[in-house]
């Protein structure tokens, strides 16, 4: 199977950025941060953008894993949590400027099975490309799923 290419094109001043996602179709958003790292708090930082990016792409892993299994979700709701320790980043402190724990809480309305819904579990942690990256950074990373009726 070919890559797909994922590429964006920035542009800002200080902090403020305006993000131009490319592709057939573009999508514009916009990133700052706190004004504890220099920002205005004017639109969502780098960093809750990342989180987002996880749990987005553990929902949209899920549904391709529950067609290939054969099962059917309803709702699901998702939530992450990134833990920083800012002294890298803002003091130029010793250290990695990684968030020190990620952790995903995750519920999911489902007609699996308990047996298929941990399958569907192992393989979303297993194929998502952004918990991966998030795991392969070295971070404690936690992700707690339950399974809601349909």
């Amino acid at each position: 199977m070919p890559t797909v290419p994922f590429t964006v094109q920035t542009s800002g001043t200080g902090v403020a950025q305006e993000v131009t996602v490319l592709g057939e179709v573009e999508h514009v958003f916009h990133a700052d941060t706190y004004p504890a790292f220099g920002g205005a708090d004017a639109a969502p930082s780098p960093l809750a953008y990342a989180l987002g990016a996880l749990t987005s792409c553990n929902q949209v892993t899920a549904q391709v894993v529950a067609k290939e299994l054969g099962v059917t979700l309803g709702e699901l709701s998702l939530s992450a949590r990134g833990d920083l320790d800012p002294s890298v980043m803002v003091g130029g402190a010793e250290g990695n400027a990684n968030f020190d724990a990620v952790t995903v809480d995750a519920t999911v309305q489902t007609d699996a099975d308990a047996e298929t819904f941990d399958r569907l579990v192992s393989e979303v942690d297993r194929r998502c490309p952004v918990t991966q990256l998030f795991r392969r950074s070295g971070l404690a990373f936690t992700s707690e799923w339950k399974a809601l009726p349909l």
